[in-house]
């Protein structure tokens, strides 16, 4: 089949409307980096609450995960992304207003809903949708809208931190602007030809497909989609465990939960805390945020350049490996008190942004079967998203007991993380989702 052939246009433009829901991800990621300083005066949050403050997203991302797994299989998932971007509009305005502590953190956690849906939903859809030549740079793109989010918001902070002690409020307030974009486009994008086919919608399905690439590829990939689904029934968590797919599930869940365990999402998260600990002024650590989000977008192109040239797990290796080396060097630089430690943070961003990072979300989105996919998607990114909360609660509590050496414990999950990749993930590149059923599965 000629790659010419395909409109690659609006390839793009399907991709980057479902990829939106990243760029909230990102934002609601981010916010709370410069919020946490302001929330902490404001509530007068000890490192606990700073930690359940920050965490209480994840434990709402875990809920937005499993209602998105069934609703993406009953309803599909062009809804499912409607509803994650009003979700994210309305607690947007709510953590804005929110007058205590106790009511900003149950409305961070109505936001986690959304972000769970997203993150399941957006790469999944991309997924679904993109040819295999350019799937893997396809679904990289919500780690690009992910990272954009995150430098944007971190410069949206750094702008208003000196504009008094309510500036937190609009930290979150302006969240409702990218809800409304991302609520706009997701009415105009096309549902998944997979779930179309699996709802018994084939001309439907045809007709999408037929406007990615043309009669030959729809002919094509129905054929396939439907053999690949045929004597399916309804899928629910207890099916991923079966023998036959639970290889790829184990895979595909300790990779999820490595992506948050290597340790980088501390320093997205606390960079005010890790910098304050040198004696960085507030406006310094605010600096840095920006800093941090700029090298996290650079090297995330960099990663959508080459996950389809240099392939999954070579990226997944260098990610691991670089980690481990440089989380060693920041203790040192940290126990030095040396300023110098952020060029090595900004190195870990870096290697992190073009390799774990999007290519983990690559993984996820293809290496499990068409028949259990929106099940096992959604609950591998659950498991990464009760990896994340674990993560961002123990590290204020980790770093105000052993300081600098909290790195060593990152240093040696990634060097865990490595010889697993190393022995047991498979290259998916250039792969159809049905091709890789079989590759996965031995």
């Amino acid at each position: 089949m000629k790659h010419s052939s395909f409109n690659g246009a609006y390839i793009l433009g399907i991709s980057f409307i479902s990829a939106l829901g990243g760029y909230l991800f990102g934002f609601d990621f981010a916010v709370i980096a410069g919020a946490l300083p302001f929330l902490q005066k404001q509530f007068g949050l000890d490192a606990y609450w700073e930690g359940f403050a920050t965490g209480s997203l994840a434990l709402g991302a875990i809920i937005g995960c499993i209602i998105a797994g069934s609703m993406a299989d009953k309803y599909g998932r062009k809804r499912g992304l409607l509803l994650a971007s009003a979700i994210f509009g309305i607690s947007s305005l709510a953590m804005a207003v929110a007058p205590d502590r106790n009511l900003f953190i149950a409305f961070r956690f109505v936001a986690g809903i959304g972000v769970g849906m997203a993150s399941m939903l957006s790469p999944m859809y991309i997924a679904e949708v993109a040819p295999a030549h350019l799937r893997g740079r396809m679904v990289a793109i919500n780690q690009l809208t992910i990272v954009t989010g995150i430098l944007v918001t971190n410069l949206v902070n750094y702008t208003l931190r000196n504009h008094g002690e309510d500036a937190w409020r609009w930290m979150f307030g302006l969240g409702v602007i990218p809800s409304l974009l991302f609520f706009i486009g997701a009415l105009w994008l096309p549902e998944s030809p997979r779930w179309l086919v699996k709802a018994g919608r084939s001309a439907d399905a045809r007709a999408v497909l037929n406007k990615i690439g043309g009669d030959n590829f729809a002919d094509e990939s129905l054929s396939v989609i439907e053999g690949s689904l045929s004597g399916a029934e309804k899928m629910n968590f207890a099916d991923i465990f079966r023998k036959a797919v639970l290889p790829a599930v184990v895979i595909g869940i300790i990779l999820a939960v490595f992506q948050q365990f290597c340790g980088i999402n501390v320093v997205f998260n606390y960079t005010p805390r890790i910098f304050e600990s040198i004696g960085v002024s507030q406006d310094g650590q605010l600096l840095q945020t920006v800093f941090i989000g700029g090298v996290n977008l650079v090297f995330t192109i960099l990663a959508m350049l080459l996950v389809d040239k240099l392939g999954r797990k070579p990226l997944m290796l260098i990610g691991a490996g670089g980690l481990t080396v440089l989380y060693i060097i920041v203790v040192r630089m940290l126990a030095s008190g040396s300023e110098q430690v952020s060029w090595y943070l900004l190195a870990a961003i870096g290697t992190y942004a073009m390799s774990l990072a999007p290519v983990t979300w690559v993984l996820i989105a293809e290496i499990f079967p068409n028949k259990i996919r929106s099940a096992a998607t959604s609950f591998a990114v659950l498991c990464l998203w009760a990896a994340y909360f674990i993560l961002v609660f123990t590290f204020p509590i980790l770093f105000d007991r052993l300081k600098d050496s909290t790195f060593y414990i990152y240093a040696g999950i990634c060097l865990v993380g490595f010889v697993f990749i190393w022995r047991n993930v498979r290259e998916t590149k250039g792969k159809t989702l049905e091709e890789l059923e079989g590759v996965m599965m031995h």
